[in-house]
C-alpha cells in the first residue's frame, strides 16, 4: 500500500467516522498518488485490525502523547487531525491534542495538514450573551468553542494547513437518538429546536471524499473550507423520512429552551448548539456550499440517498 511512488496520508481518528471515511476514500482512488497510514491507540483492535487486513499501514500513537504522533507523522506528506469530543466531553482536552498534533505536524515536516474542526460560538453569541445559557463558565457549544479556539495552535505554527469545518451529521439520526419516535398518537415524529431554519447536514461517511479532494489540491492550503450534503429545515428532513418509511413522519419545532430541559446527556449543549445553527443558519450554510463540497467529492451523498443507504439503521421508536 505504502511504496515510494505515493504520498502517505496520517490519519488520525482511523477507525472513527471521519478518519476512516478519509482511508477509505483513499484506498477508493488507488492510482490516485495517496497512501493511508491508520494512527490508532490501540492496533490490535478489530477495526485496526480490518484497516490492516486491507493493506493500510496501522500505526499507534496517542493524541495525548505529542512523541508517539511526531513518529507517527513522520515521512508523511499529509496529516489529518481530528479530535473526538464525546470521549470525554472536555474543550480543554481537545485544545491539548489539537496543540500536540500541531507540534508534531511542525517536527515531521509534514506538507499539508487538514484539521478538522468548528467555529466557536463564543465569536458570535459572547459568554455575556443571555440568550443561550454559558456551559461549564466558559463556553456556549463547547464542542464548537474548543475545536474553534485550537485553530490557532496551527496557524501559530506556521503549518501549511487547511481548516476543514463539518456539519450535522446525518448519522445522528441513527446514534444519537435524535431519529423518529412515535408519539402518544402513534404518529411518528422528529424534533429539532430550530424552527424553520435550514441545517446544514452531511453523511460522515462523505467528509473522507472531502478531506481526500482537499489534499489533492494544493490550492486549498491557508483556507478554510465548510462542507455540507444539503442545507435542510426540519420539514425537509420529516419529509424525506416520510418518503423513505412510507409512513407519514412529522416534524416538532420545540423551542431551544424545551429542548435544553430534556434531560439527556449533552441536551443543553445541544440546545446551544442548534440554537446557533437556527440563528445564524444564512451564514452557516453560506460557509458551507453544497456545489463547493461537491467539487471536493464528486460522489457527495444527498440527504434521500443517504436515507436509501441508511434507512435500515435508523431505530424507529
Amino acid at each position: 500500500m505504502n511504496d515510494a511512488a505515493t504520498k502517505i496520508i496520517a490519519v488520525t481518528g482511523a477507525t472513527g467516522a471521519q478518519g476512516g471515511s478519509l482511508i477509505r476514500a483513499i484506498l477508493a482512488h488507488p492510482d490516485g498518488g495517496f497512501s493511508a497510514r491508520a494512527i490508532t491507540r490501540d492496533p490490535n483492535s478489530d477495526k485496526a485490525k480490518a484497516l490492516a487486513g486491507l493493506g493500510v499501514q496501522v500505526v499507534q500513537a496517542d493524541l495525548d502523547d505529542e512523541a508517539s504522533l511526531a513518529a507517527a507523522f513522520a515521512g508523511a506528506y499529509g496529516a489529518f487531525c481530528v479530535t473526538n469530543f464525546w470521549e470525554h466531553f472536555s474543550p480543554a482536552k481537545e485544545n491539548e491534542q489539537a496543540a500536540n498534533m500541531a507540534r508534531a505536524a511542525k517536527e515531521a515536516g509534514v506538507a499539508h495538514v487538514i484539521w478538522s474542526t468548528l467555529e466557536d460560538v463564543r465569536d458570535f453569541v459572547p459568554l455575556a450573551d443571555d440568550r443561550m445559557p454559558t456551559i461549564n463558565g466558559q463556553y456556549k457549544v463547547p464542542h464548537f468553542d474548543g475545536k474553534g479556539e485550537s485553530n490557532h495552535y496551527f496557524s501559530d505554527a506556521g503549518l501549511p494547513v487547511t481548516f476543514l469545518n463539518t456539519s450535522f451529521y446525518w448519522e445522528n439520526m441513527i446514534y444519537f437518538g435524535m431519529g423518529p419516535k412515535r408519539g402518544e398518537d402513534g404518529v411518528l415524529a422528529i424534533t429539532f429546536p430550530i424552527g424553520d431554519a435550514k441545517l446544514a447536514g452531511i453523511a460522515a461517511g462523505d467528509i473522507g471524499g472531502c478531506a481526500y479532494g482537499i489534499f489533492s489540491r494544493a490550492d486549498t492550503i491557508g483556507q478554510t473550507i465548510g462542507i455540507a450534503g444539503g442545507h435542510l429545515t426540519g420539514g425537509d428532513m420529516a419529509a424525506g423520512l416520510t418518503k423513505a418509511l412510507g409512513e407519514q413522519v412529522n416534524y416538532h419545532a420545540v423551542s431551544p429552551d424545551l429542548y435544553r430541559s430534556f434531560g439527556f446527556p449533552a441536551a443543553e449543549e445541544l440546545g446551544n448548539m442548534f440554537q446557533f445553527n437556527a440563528e445564524f443558519s444564512d451564514e452557516y450554510c453560506a460557509a458551507r456550499p453544497l456545489d463547493g463540497t461537491r467539487a471536493l467529492n464528486p460522489g457527495l451523498h444527498t440527504y434521500e440517498q443517504w436515507l436509501e443507504e441508511n434507512l435500515a439503521s435508523i431505530p424507529v421508536e
